[in-house]
């Protein structure tokens, strides 16, 4: 059951525009694009179903609405440390600095707008994972050129990986860093409180340095054939 607004949580927001956006985000990013109506938003909002029309139109237009405001920071965030990465000239620092560059702006962020924030971020997995075709072409449009800058520089730092092994292993770094911003619970549960899952800057350290070494990684063509489990034979 959605909850609503107190009238001095109303009265914070900066106008209903504003509030209906911050609205409709926590809920597809809760409970996903499909599951959320128009009505639920404008009720979380404070608003009335026709105002949600009246700013944008559909709920496809608020979708994208909040990718816009999101990810151009986001990427323009990723471009300006990607650009400073480059200039590095140690191989193994750069690409160490080009991982950092990708990671780093989804979780850091004072406003929950610069840089993504880990509630966009939630946002996008559920998108991801609930196949909704609107979303997949805002994902494609919005974020596309910058992972195609992102796998060429890790490909001119290791040239001797197939391009597609790199896309590969970028595809895993996006699923791994998904889930460290959705479920940071799962970390301090499952290290018996050793680990705080919470801890960005503990995250960040611990996916940079294993998306690194998943990168160094022989390319699967080169794997020695020893390494190979052998075919079983049948007894007789």
């Amino acid at each position: 059951m959605i909850r609503k607004p107190t009238s001095k949580e109303t009265a914070r927001k900066p106008n209903m525009r504003e509030a209906i956006l911050a609205a409709a985000e926590e809920l597809f990013a809760t409970n996903g694009f499909n599951a959320v109506s128009v009505r639920d938003i404008a009720q979380a909002a404070g608003a009335n179903p026709g105002s949600v029309t009246y700013h944008f139109k559909t709920k496809d237009g608020l979708l994208l609405e909040i990718y816009r405001r999101h990810c151009g920071p986001m990427n323009l965030r990723r471009s300006e440390l990607l650009a400073a990465a480059r200039r590095v000239r140690d191989l193994q620092d750069r690409l160490e600095a080009i991982v950092r560059a990708y990671v780093v702006p989804a979780f850091t962020s004072g406003s929950d707008l610069a840089g993504g924030g880990a509630r966009f971020t939630r946002l996008r997995a559920v998108m991801s994972a609930e196949g909704n075709e609107v979303a997949r072409k805002i994902i494609a449009q919005t974020f596309d050129d910058t992972s195609h800058a992102f796998i060429d520089a890790i490909h001119e730092s290791l040239p001797h990986i197939p391009r597609a092994d790199i896309v590969w292993r970028s595809h895993f770094l996006l699923g791994a860093l998904y889930y460290s911003l959705v479920t940071p619970e799962r970390v301090s549960r499952l290290s018996r409180g050793e680990a705080d899952g919470s801890d960005a800057a503990g995250a960040i350290e611990q996916l940079v340095q294993a998306t690194v070494a998943a990168f160094q990684a022989p390319a699967l063509d080169q794997t020695a054939p020893a390494r190979r489990r052998p075919a079983l034979s049948s007894k007789t």
